[in-house]
């Protein structure tokens, strides 16, 4: 909690006392919250109350499950401690509580598997999917969200993200609403209810979105050659993942396009307290119109990582856009 509290203030989220400053338009958590400390229900409920306060104010937090909450709602505790369950008061009310309680409650209704956020209002709102048909100088001007990674053959990218989405509130409803396994260890695994679908198990299997590294383990070379199809396929320009640690820095590939941020915030792992910062503006250019009937546009993106001593710039793009985007 201290070091949430501690990078969500350094990133302008919130005040010292840990409020919504209205300071940003969007804040995007990538999952994992639970497993990492004792501090799991204040967790859950800060970015509840984070979400409430936002509203009011025309922002959005847009939250997803990792593959660590995907683990607990399945029974497998491999990476629960004795100490955090008794921050519940016992196993059964830890089961109750991501489940049928306040926590499952608010996974069902505020978290996605992954995300699409339009980075203008003219291309709609969060979670809008993308349409191929629809041609716009600024139709990928989106960026994708998600905890694990998007794999470029994953059979179910599109409609992107709805399919996905989809695929991961109906398996949710299915382990919410199932009578809950004895947790592994020291009981045998559970796996997945016997009413999951193919694609349902796809979605939790290595190459599905909450557990595929590639774009973070593969080579400069593979990735590079790969992005630019997922990127097009999803009408998004950057994706933004987080489960594969690096303790240091955010890393960036192939010129801002593939963006991994995790770098262990937890105490449990000790790592540099950091935050991704997307500015992002649309600039009308009447000046460089060759007529009075073109509508000009500056459009500028400005992607830097923030620590909590420096800030490091990972892109800077900055192009001429023509269309209507009032």
């Amino acid at each position: 909690m201290p070091n949430a509290q501690a990078v969500l203030e350094m990133a302008g989220v919130v005040d010292a006392e840990g409020n919504w400053t209205g300071g940003v338009d969007f804040f995007v958590q990538t999952g994992d919250i639970i497993d990492r400390g004792d501090d799991t229900i204040k967790l859950y409920a800060f970015m509840d109350k984070l979400r409430g306060q936002a509203q009011t104010v025309g922002g959005t937090v847009l939250s997803h499950l990792g593959n660590h909450e995907w683990m607990n709602i399945i029974g497998d505790w491999r990476y629960v401690h004795a100490s955090e369950i008794k921050t519940f008061g016992s196993v059964e009310a830890r089961q109750r509580m991501i489940s049928t309680g306040r926590i499952g409650k608010s996974w069902a209704a505020n978290y996605t598997t992954t995300s699409r956020l339009p980075l203008h209002p003219s291309l709609g709102p969060p979670n809008t999917d993308y349409d191929p048909k629809v041609s716009s100088s600024l139709s990928h001007a989106a960026i994708s969200f998600v905890h694990g990674g998007l794999a470029p053959a994953y059979p179910d990218l599109t409609p992107f993200p709805s399919r996905i989405n989809e695929l991961g509130h109906s398996l949710l409803r299915k382990l919410q609403s199932q009578r809950p396994p004895p947790p592994h260890p020291p009981n045998p695994y559970p796996g997945l209810p016997q009413t999951a679908t193919t694609a349902e198990h796809r979605l939790y299997g290595g190459d599905g979105p909450l557990w595929y590294r590639g774009w973070a383990l593969e080579p400069e070379e593979v990735v590079c050659a790969r992005v630019d199809d997922v990127l097009q396929r999803t009408g998004t320009r950057r994706m933004i993942m987080g489960h594969t640690p690096d303790f240091q820095k955010i890393v960036s590939r192939c010129g801002g396009k593939i963006i991994i941020i995790d770098t262990g915030i937890s105490h449990a792992y000790g790592g540099a307290l950091s935050a991704l910062s997307i500015e992002y503006t649309l600039t009308p250019a009447p000046e460089l119109a060759a007529d009075r009937s073109q509508r000009v546009w500056v459009e500028r993106e400005v992607v830097k990582a923030v620590y909590a001593d420096r800030e490091v710039v990972l892109a800077s793009d900055e192009q001429e856009v023509m269309g209507d985007f009032a």
